[in-house]
């Protein structure tokens, strides 16, 4: 990046109301990191609550070459959102508008700063489903959803955050806004530009606005809980699921340790004896539904679960969705420091990665908690780390410095959905070809010459 200037904080107060612009160190603190454990103080924030107003910042930070770093309610687990050059952070919180939900053109039209499980609920009301569910959707926004293109447990059936956006308003880096896409479920003008955006980390816009796809509700869904003596056992029940022809709309696994430390939290005996746990839902019709789940069932009694368990209607599947919820908590309360890895396999090598995992934590003598998204192969692998233990603090970049390389072997990816940021840079160069890395700079540099979005990330 050229050289930065400074941020000139009476000339860029001019551009703004006075709430608009946070200048203090103690304000500053509160928007220098997400969820992970790098923080970067800016020099100053930014509140818009209209394009017109980011508009103006960017014309501004593009002139004098100052670093813009775009934020949304920053629940990132990478350190997207970490202003590494100082600069402005432009945080998108106060752009919290649901501007429309139509349930004749099944779209919604929002505000980067909307929070995703906020919308979830409003178009439900209308009979409407946004699937999309990443695990802190109560308290992530839309916008930043999109920015790393995030996913969830339904993304087995019905795709992830990218799937789902339509259109997008975006303020490019020298302060130019843009529509891109529209509001049409079909739409084969040129080059699918707005989906350039989708998972682009900040690096090439601010996202402003976003028409969002909707589908109808699904009346009626059901759960299957089922415990296993063997990791071996429910990475055949995974198979079998999908080889009887079945797609679900969720299909989770955990192992042993997670188990013990999700019934730690909530008190629950139900996971004594097992070594792994799959969760399977299925939607649509109730009558399908429930044939369904009863033909399931029978099918998995074969391989000779520990337990299966029932939840009908929303009410039985979310008790059983609630202890899954509790898993991340559980094993933050172990003490140990919880290295979320959210790495991706193909399918075929799930078993392959837990059995990996397992001798990883045998040769370095360090916890490894496997749980997440067997459907699409998208697995967390938790290394816990003692921080009162330096040797255990020096071995772990080596663990997950293996698990990557062996993943990657396997033509797997260091993320699926939490993004690169500033967790998975060292690993980019292995993680992309040669030319794929210079095709993420080309683009930037076209959309963002004087390199001045979320420098010193990806690209």
């Amino acid at each position: 990046m050229g050289r930065r200037r400074a941020l000139g904080r009476s000339a860029l107060a001019r551009l703004l109301a006075p709430n608009e612009l946070l200048t203090s160190k103690e304000d500053c603190e509160a928007y220098a990191g997400d969820k992970w454990f790098a923080t970067a103080l800016p020099d100053a924030v930014v509140l818009p609550s209209n394009v017109e107003t980011v508009s103006r910042v960017m014309v501004y930070a593009h002139r004098h070459r100052i670093p813009v770093t775009t934020r949304g309610a920053g629940y990132g687990y990478v350190g997207g959102c970490v202003p590494v050059r100082g600069g402005i952070v432009v945080c998108t919180e106060r752009m919290n508008r649901i501007r429309e939900i139509n349930s004749d053109d099944f779209v919604g039209v929002v505000e980067p700063g909307v929070i995703t499980a906020d919308f979830q609920s409003q178009a439900e009301k209308q009979g409407l489903y946004y699937p999309p569910d990443p695990a802190s959707r109560a308290d992530c926004s839309l916008g930043g959803n999109i920015a790393t293109n995030a996913g969830g447990p339904r993304c087995l059936k019905y795709g992830v955050t990218r799937d789902y956006v339509m259109g997008l308003e975006v303020v490019l880096a020298d302060g130019t806004v843009t529509r891109l896409g529209g509001r049409c479920h079909k739409n084969k003008a040129g080059f699918d530009l707005h989906r350039l955006f989708v998972g682009s980390e900040g690096l090439l816009g601010v996202v402003t606005e976003a028409t969002l796809k909707l589908i109808p509700k699904p009346p009626f869904r059901a759960c299957l809980s089922i415990g296993f003596p063997s990791m071996k056992k429910a990475a055949e029940a995974i198979r079998t699921v999908f080889s009887r022809g079945f797609l679900p709309a969720a299909l989770e696994v955990a192992d042993k340790f997670t188990l013990a430390a999700g019934a730690r939290r909530t008190k629950s005996r139900l996971f004594e004896g097992c070594q792994a746990h799959v969760i399977v839902e299925l939607d649509g019709q109730e009558g399908a539904v429930r044939l369904d789940l009863k033909a399931l069932e029978k099918v998995l009694q074969e391989l000779s679960p520990i337990f299966v368990r029932r939840g009908f209607g929303e009410e039985g599947c979310e008790e059983i969705w609630q202890v899954r919820r509790e898993f991340s908590f559980g094993l933050r309360d172990t003490g140990l420091t919880k290295l979320n890895q959210d790495v991706v396999v193909p399918r075929g090598r799930l078993e392959d990665l837990f059995s990996f995992a397992a001798r990883l934590q045998k040769r370095h003598g360090i916890q490894v908690a496997c749980f997440g998204h067997a459907g699409d192969g998208n697995i967390h692998v938790n290394i816990m780390v003692d921080r009162n233990d330096p040797k255990q603090v020096e071995r772990s970049e080596g663990v997950v410095d293996e698990l990557f390389r062996q993943v990657l072997k396997w033509d797997g990816s260091v993320t699926g959905e939490h993004g690169v940021g500033i967790a998975r840079l060292p690993w980019w160069d292995i993680a992309v070809s040669r030319t794929a890395a210079k095709l993420h700079t080309q683009v930037k540099e076209a959309l963002d010459p004087r390199l001045i979005l979320n420098p010193d990330k990806f690209a």
